[in-house]
């Protein structure tokens, strides 16, 4: 099914299995879709367990409409925000990887200031403020000046044979929801899963992001063999454990 976000009325697919407890809501990655593995493998331990599960893919990503190189973290936010009113119910459990975890943390505070904070979070390898934080600092200066002048460069990627497009307005937009510069009350308990061994979200960003969030209510586990992905057998049954736990 899609539902519509936006003033552009982009169409969002969502996939939502019914059941009980606080709905389980998948936040993919940069680039990646609700089918992806780590979606997957939560689907299928809701189906096991009778849990409400939610996923959907952002503009330009997946089933979707809506192109790539259009998107910012704004409107992917408003992507998942529509998809989490329309059909996630009262406080759900965010699970956000990669990117998904900025757009959890974004999510979450929007939450707490509606007074209807989530139940809790579970991020992997959450890449908070990635664009500024770790994206630019990384890229070539060809990159850059790509960037700044033509308005696009396309980056190779690891996961996929195409390039895809990094645009100056995705930093832009973006510098609107950094979260790293002031204390993060997200209002409800956040568990972090975070590889030793990640090329994209270095485990110190994450550490980053701890000393960030309320001392009393922020885990972090590190894998020390992880990579960025986590989604080997072991991995996938940490990230259905930290779910079980969080949402009770």
């Amino acid at each position: 099914m899609h539902i519509e976000a936006g003033a552009e009325r982009r169409r969002i697919a969502v996939l939502r299995r019914e059941g009980s407890g606080p709905t389980i809501v998948w936040l993919g990655g940069f680039k990646s879709d609700m089918r992806a593995t780590k979606a997957n493998a939560l689907d299928s331990w809701a189906e096991r367990s009778g849990r409400a599960f939610l996923r959907f893919d952002y503009s330009g990503h997946g089933e979707s409409s809506g192109d790539f190189a259009d998107g910012t973290i704004g409107a992917w936010r408003e992507d998942a925000l529509a998809a989490i009113d329309a059909f996630a119910g009262e406080r759900p459990v965010l699970v956000g990887s990669s990117m998904g975890g900025w757009i959890a943390l974004l999510i979450a505070l929007d939450m707490k200031r509606r007074e209807a904070p989530a139940s809790g979070m579970v991020l992997i390898a959450p890449a908070a403020d990635f664009t500024e934080a770790l994206m630019w600092p990384q890229l070539p200066p060809e990159a850059k000046r790509d960037i700044e002048e033509k308005g696009v460069w396309m980056r190779p990627s690891q996961y996929s044979p195409e390039p895809y497009p990094i645009t100056r307005r995705l930093f832009e937009e973006g510098r609107s929801h950094l979260l790293l510069d002031k204390p993060i009350e997200p209002g409800c308990p956040v568990h972090i899963l975070q590889g030793m061994q990640d090329p994209d979200v270095p485990w110190s960003h994450a550490m980053t992001l701890m000393e960030h969030l309320p001392a009393d209510a922020a885990t972090l586990t590190l894998i020390k063999d992880g990579d960025h992905r986590l989604s080997r057998e072991q991995d996938l049954a940490m990230l259905v454990r930290a779910v079980e736990g969080i949402a009770g």
